[in-house]
């Protein structure tokens, strides 16, 4: 994947791209006003994401551009700040303070609602093993802004790692975060929004490992929790206990360790 900036880029879009590019290995390619189809004809067949002013957009050949946007999260944040309850923080036993790790964070949807629930003193951490998708997420996480402070201080607190959950789990000590959720949404196309569609190309398709789930255990001192389609198999399969399913199609399961 390389790195770049908008038509007309100012310095600190420069700065950023060029911070990002060290971070991630990726390659900084400066702009120069090339078009988006002159660099891609530069740079055939690799990804390309350029840095807005609030965030980034993600271009790759053969699909729609993709810029990071909070979509349904923002949704729920307002219904919270409302007062009103959220069926995946209720579900997750989510507390004040909590340390909430997201294994399968995509474009941190979920992550920024853990953010809100788990407020001020709270800790997310937000995984990710696509570098495309990490990318995106981290530019989304810094520099979006939506308007409600609330909402934008919850991005700013989540913390974005980038690599596969199994790896970053083993890395974590025992009883290191309260919460531990995965939602492997890209596995059933079913399951899919509008929203979430465009992320398939990129993301990470693959079913939960058992040996993900035995990390999670270790890493989390209250729940592991896992979002599913109704009458999944991979509740019984990991060792989750299905919670009430209510009106929708989707629904959790958790493990106490």
């Amino acid at each position: 994947m390389i790195i770049t900036t908008g038509e007309h880029h100012a310095p600190a879009a420069v700065e950023r791209a060029a911070a990002l590019a060290a971070k991630s290995g990726c390659r900084y390619v400066p702009r120069n006003r090339a078009s988006m189809a002159r660099l891609a004809e530069l740079h055939p067949g690799e990804d390309i994401l350029v840095i807005l002013e609030g965030g980034a957009r993600l271009h790759r050949p053969g699909e729609q551009p993709m810029t990071f946007h909070p979509s349904m999260s923002f949704v729920r944040a307002k219904r919270l700040l409302k007062g009103e309850k959220d069926t995946m923080l209720e579900a997750a036993g989510i507390r004040p303070g909590d340390t909430i790790v997201d294994c399968t964070a995509g474009l941190g949807a979920d992550a920024i609602v853990f953010s809100l629930g788990a407020g001020l003193e709270g800790k997310v951490i937000a995984m990710e093993d696509s570098l495309p998708l990490w990318a995106l997420m981290h530019e989304g996480f810094t520099y979006y802004a939506s308007g409600l402070q609330s909402f934008d201080d919850a991005l700013r607190r989540i913390e974005p790692k980038r690599g596969p959950h199994l790896r970053l789990l083993r890395q974590m000590p025992d009883q290191s975060a309260d919460v531990v959720y995965f939602d492997p949404m890209f596995r059933d196309p079913v399951r899919e929004s509008s929203s979430i569609s465009p992320l398939r190309a990129f993301a990470n398709n693959n079913r939960l490992e058992e040996a993900a789930i035995a990390e999670a255990c270790r890493v989390a001192r209250r729940t592991v929790i896992l979002k599913e389609k109704i009458g999944s198999g991979e509740f019984e399969r990991l060792g989750f206990h299905v919670l009430g399913r209510g009106r929708s199609k989707i629904t959790y399961g958790v493990i106490t360790p």
